[in-house]
């Protein structure tokens, strides 16, 4: 399996962001980690040898990014108001120069999937909803859509606005809908085991089917806790059946 490590200086983010590469052709899979992880986690927990037949084949190249959690969200020792600053400044790093890099490391016409198991479903479901016409799917795995879960108690404009459980019922702006509609590939998985939330899944499955979005709604058994082999026995089953 090809891999390649890249790192630039984020204007977005004031810092060096590296990102990992995985093959050569195929659709592009983004990869968003899970906490306070990191760039290479999906490798360490062997993720990515779960999807080697598909890369090593062309289905799919997947590329895996630095999560900032730590400087967000996770950090308790900044001002709540400062951490829904760095959020931004994230969403910012992925629209305006991961997505255009994955588009020069392929094509302009090479359809993205961005994708992320628990914290890193939130972040990805988000982010697909705020870049519909720049991200054209997510599979998200054991996520909870609503992110005051994780900001003690905090709330502001910014926490609203990216939190898809709150935001997405009132979102009423057409050409958002319309591209999020026009995806075919709105996966939100879950197991029913140990640390799982199957209700959260469940909720925000209800949230877009009131907004007329199709998407699949996929509840695994009590077998299936919130735990990395999950997690890869989800993935290469939704690469391998539903790409």
């Amino acid at each position: 399996m090809k891999r390649e490590l890249t790192s630039w200086f984020s204007p977005s983010l004031a810092k060096d962001m590296p990102i990992a590469a995985y093959g050569d052709y195929g659709f592009a899979l983004l990869l968003v980690p899970t906490a306070a992880a990191d760039y290479l986690e999906y490798e360490r927990f062997q993720l990515l040898d779960t999807l080697a037949p598909y890369i090593d084949s062309g289905k799919l190249k997947v590329f895996s990014i630095n999560s900032i959690n730590n400087e967000s969200w996770l950090n308790d020792n900044m001002l709540p108001e400062h951490k829904a600053i760095k959020h931004n400044q994230f969403n910012q790093y992925v629209s305006t120069e991961v997505i255009p890099f994955i588009k020069n490391k392929t094509s302009n016409e090479t359809p993205i999937i961005i994708c992320g198991a628990s914290f890193g479903a939130l972040h990805s479901m988000n982010l697909f909803l705020k870049f519909p016409h720049i991200i054209d799917g997510v599979i998200a795995m054991s996520g909870v859509y609503d992110l005051s879960e994780y900001t003690k108690g905090y709330w502001d404009e910014q926490v609203y606005y990216n939190s898809p459980m709150h935001y997405l019922p009132n979102l009423s702006d057409d050409w958002y809908l319309q591209n999020i509609r026009n995806s075919h590939h709105i996966h939100i998985l879950s197991g029913s085991g140990d640390y799982e939330d199957p209700d959260a899944s469940r909720k925000f499955a209800g949230v877009l089917y009131n907004k007329g979005i199709n998407y699949e709604l996929d509840i695994w058994g009590q077998d299936m806790k919130h735990d990395w082999p999950t997690w890869r026995a989800m993935l290469p089953y939704y690469i391998e059946s539903r790409f």
